[in-house]
């Protein structure tokens, strides 16, 4: 075997491995966390068509603790316009979830306050490290649904 053979072997298993990192094939282990905060994008509407003819939207944020075993506490949940503009607090206390329980926020079909680039940053913390949670939202109108999946925010 020579050294152009083995090269090419191992640029091939390299190029496997970085091509089968997001597929079941090599699923990375999440990280235990001890608290985040988490960026989750809402649409309040939608725009169709040419005109850009807004389509309004009722957006549920839903919280899951994904731990067997340990509580996590939800120190906030704040919904922002497009504008980045504060414009709810949802908690005026922390809320204790545990394991595998869930709670949600709706923002009501009829309030147009968010726009179409609205988010959530939910604040969590827990005193033992456990599997982060899972915080979606789900919009749903009478033209359209899908969902948005939270992303941590990163300290700076």
């Amino acid at each position: 075997m020579g050294k152009k053979y083995i090269r090419t072997c191992l640029m091939l298993l390299i190029t496997l491995l970085l091509w089968t990192k997001g597929t079941g094939l090599a699923q990375e282990i999440p990280s235990l966390s001890t608290g985040q905060k988490i960026y989750i994008p809402a649409y309040s509407h939608i725009y169709t068509g040419n005109r850009q003819i807004p389509s309004f939207l009722t957006v549920t944020l839903s919280i899951r603790n994904t731990d067997m075993a340990h509580d996590i506490k939800i120190v906030s949940v704040n919904y922002y316009n497009t504008k980045g503009v504060l414009i709810k607090k949802h908690l005026p206390a922390p809320v204790f979830l545990k394991a595998f329980e869930s709670v949600r926020y709706v923002v009501d079909y009829d309030d147009k306050t968010g726009g179409s680039g609205a988010s959530f940053i939910v604040e969590w913390q827990s005193e033992n490290p456990v599997n982060p949670p899972i915080m979606e939202t789900i919009m749903i109108g009478s033209r359209s649904s899908f969902t948005s999946r939270g992303q941590v925010l990163i300290p700076r």
